[in-house]
């Protein structure tokens, strides 16, 4: 692991609360527990704008799929998947939590490794109309 992930103290304790019951495979597991072991946790206020945390969109380029997605990270009982919308627990937010704009992560994903970069975060602010 090259890069320090920066996590806020609520987040963190949520990815530990996560492994504890088991959540996650083995292998996510392992590499969860690294970077949490090396992880830098800050306030909320204190957390830089370009790093991914809950209620931000992200723009994830998957270099094994080639392929690019918007994503929606919200706290888990907003998750709505049809709407786009991702728990900060959901296998794509795990691999990219904390990291910033310009990372690339390698991660073992369920359907097996890729390699994923952070393209753009952004503030994301649900609208209620």
């Amino acid at each position: 692991m090259d890069n320090q992930i920066i996590l806020t103290t609520g987040v963190y304790d949520a990815i530990k609360e996560h492994l504890r019951r088991r959540q996650v495979s083995q292998e996510e597991e392992n590499q969860l527990t690294t970077e949490l072991r090396h992880a830098r946790q800050v306030l909320r206020r204190e957390l830089p704008e370009d790093v991914v945390t809950v209620n931000k969109v992200v723009t994830i380029k998957d270099h094994t799929k080639e392929t690019q997605h918007d994503y929606i990270l919200v706290s888990s009982n907003k998750a709505k998947p049809k709407k786009n919308k991702y728990s900060i627990l959901s296998d794509i937010a795990l691999a990219a939590v904390g990291y910033k704009v310009g990372d690339v992560i390698e991660w073992p994903f369920k359907g097996g490794d890729r390699k994923i970069e952070i393209m753009k975060v952004e503030n994301w602010v649900e609208k209620f109309s």
